[in-house]
C-alpha cells in the first residue's frame, strides 16, 4: 500500500487518512458526512442541481485529459438512454500512485461520487476497473463495497474488474473496448468526449479523484471545492512526486500552488535542473517552471501539461537524455502495436536516443530523430506515441549543451548513473485480454 505523504494545508480528498490507515465506511461517514441520493422521483432535479454545482466548480478530469466534467456530463445526458458507468482506476502511468492511494486509503469517497455520477447519467450499474498488478487497490474497493453492501441496499450493483496491467490499457477506449469483451488496446477517436460502446450502452468512463472530487462537490457545493485552489485555479489536486527528492510520495495541494511550493513537501535532494511533468508521456521543462502556478493556466505557455498529475525531479546528477532514451524504450515496449508510428517510428526512435545516450559521433543521429518526430507525431491510431515523441523532443530541448557533447562523443559523466525511474519490466509477451 503506498505511504499518504503529509502535506501543510488541511486536507479535501484525503482528509481522515493522516494516521496511514484506510477509512471504513462508519469512519468515512464520520470524516464527510453521510451522502443522500435522491429518489426516482427527485432525480431530474438533483441531477441539475449537481451539474450545477460541477460547473461552478470548475472541475476537469484528473485522469489526464483535463476536459471540463460538467461538459462532459451534458454531452451525455440528452434523452433518457441509460449508459454504463465505469470508474478508471488504471493508473497504468507507473510513475503515477494518486489514484491508488485514494483507492487504497478513501475507497468510500470514489464509491461516493460513482454513485453520484451513475444517478446523473441514468446508469443501472457502475464497473469500477483496476489494474491487474494493484492487488491492494482491488481489495480496497472490493472491502469497501462489502462495507456498504452490509448497511443495507444500496441503489447500485457495483463491481471490481481487473484489465491487464499496460500503460496503453488506462486509457478509456481502451478500457470500454475490454469490457466490452475485446482486447484492452485503445482506438482511434477523432473527438472527445466520443460514444465508448460496453455491452450496447454508451459508456462514460471517469477517472477515481474525478469521481471523489464529485462527492466532495455534491456535500459542499462547487463554490466551496473552487476555494480550495488558488492562483486563479480551482480546487485541490493529488500530485505523485518521485525522482531526485527525499520523500516521494503523494501530496493534496491547492491547484495554482507554486511548483517550488509543491517541489518542498517531497524534500529534492539537491536544486532541481529539470521536471518531468505528467509522467512518460509528459513534457520535461526546466528550472523556469519553479516559479509558475501548477495549473494547466500556469504551465500552458512553457509547454507543461499536467497530465497524469506526476512531477518527476532531476538534478545535475542525473542525465536526462539517459533518462529519456530510458523512458522511450519503455514506451516502445508498452505500445499496442496497431499502427506504423508504434510498431515502427518509437523503436526505432527508442535506438537513437539510446545512441545519443551513448556518445555516439554518428553526423546523421540528430537529423535522424528529428525526422522521426515528425513522422510519428499525429500519425498513430491514439496519442500514445505522441506522448513519446513530446517527452523526447522537449528532453532534447531541456538537455542542452549535454545534448551537443553527447553528439560530439563526450557524453556526461551522470549518464553511466542508474536511473531513478520507475520502469517496470515490460519485455516479451504482452497481455492485452
Amino acid at each position: 500500500m503506498t505511504d499518504v505523504a503529509a502535506s501543510s494545508m488541511a486536507p479535501r480528498l484525503l482528509a481522515g487518512t493522516a494516521t496511514g490507515q484506510r477509512l471504513d465506511f462508519s469512519q468515512h461517514v464520520a470524516v464527510h458526512g453521510p451522502l443522500a441520493l435522491p429518489n426516482r422521483k427527485g432525480t431530474p432535479q438533483f441531477r441539475e442541481q449537481i451539474l450545477n454545482e460541477i460547473d461552478a466548480s470548475g472541475l476537469t478530469g484528473r485522469g489526464g485529459g483535463g476536459f471540463p466534467t460538467g461538459t462532459k456530463l451534458r454531452a451525455y445526458i440528452q434523452g433518457h438512454r441509460r449508459h454504463a458507468m465505469v470508474i478508471n482506476v488504471m493508473e497504468g502511468e507507473p510513475a503515477a500512485q494518486k489514484d491508488s492511494v485514494l483507492a487504497c486509503y478513501a475507497p468510500h469517497l470514489i464509491l461516493d461520487g460513482a454513485e453520484i455520477l451513475a444517478t446523473i447519467v441514468h446508469a443501472p450499474s457502475i464497473t469500477v476497473a483496476v489494474a491487474r498488478d494493484n492487488p491492494a487497490a482491488f481489495e480496497s474497493l472490493s472491502a469497501a463495497i462489502a462495507e456498504r453492501q452490509a448497511r443495507g441496499k444500496r441503489p447500485f450493483d457495483i463491481k471490481v474488474v481487473a484489465p491487464p496491467s499496460r500503460y496503453v490499457a488506462s486509457e478509456e477506449s481502451a478500457l470500454s473496448h475490454w469490457l466490452d469483451g475485446g482486447m484492452s488496446l485503445p482506438t482511434f477517436r477523432e473527438s472527445k468526449p466520443a460514444r465508448l460502446p460496453v455491452r450496447g450502452r454508451g459508456a462514460i468512463v471517469d477517472n477515481a479523484e474525478t469521481s471523489a472530487a464529485v462527492a466532495l462537490i455534491a456535500r459542499h457545493g462547487g463554490t466551496w471545492f473552487a476555494s480550495g485552489g488558488i492562483n486563479g485555479a480551482a480546487g485541490t489536486t493529488l500530485i505523485t512526486i518521485a525522482g531526485a527528492v527525499a520523500d516521494p510520495g503523494v501530496f493534496e495541494v491547492p491547484l495554482g500552488t507554486p511548483v517550488r511550493d509543491v517541489l518542498a513537501l517531497a524534500k529534492p535532494i539537491a536544486a532541481p535542473t529539470a521536471l518531468l511533468l505528467g509522467g512518460y508521456g509528459g513534457t520535461f521543462v526546466g528550472p523556469e517552471a519553479l516559479d509558475r502556478p501548477y495549473s494547466r493556466d500556469g504551465l500552458v505557455d512553457i509547454g507543461g501539461n499536467l497530465g497524469a498529475g506526476v512531477i518527476i525531479v532531476f538534478n545535475s546528477s542525473n542525465c536526462i537524455v539517459a533518462e529519456a532514451a530510458r523512458i522511450a524504450r519503455w514506451m516502445a515496449n508498452e505500445s499496442a502495436g496497431q499502427c506504423g508510428p508504434c510498431v515502427f517510428g518509437l523503436p526505432a526512435m527508442a535506438a537513437e536516443l539510446g545512441k545519443l545516450a551513448a556518445g555516439s559521433k554518428d553526423p546523421a543521429l540528430e537529423r535522424s530523430l528529428t525526422n522521426h518526430f515528425e513522422v510519428i507525431n499525429g500519425r498513430g491510431a491514439c496519442a500514445h506515441p505522441d506522448g513519446v515523441v513530446r517527452m523526447a523532443r522537449t528532453a532534447l530541448a531541456v538537455a542542452g549543451d549535454d545534448v551537443a557533447s553527447h553528439l560530439q562523443g563526450r557524453p556526461c559523466a551522470a549518464s553511466r548513473n542508474d536511473t531513478i525511474l520507475n520502469l517496470p519490466y515490460n519485455e516479451g509477451e504482452i497481455e492485452w485480454k
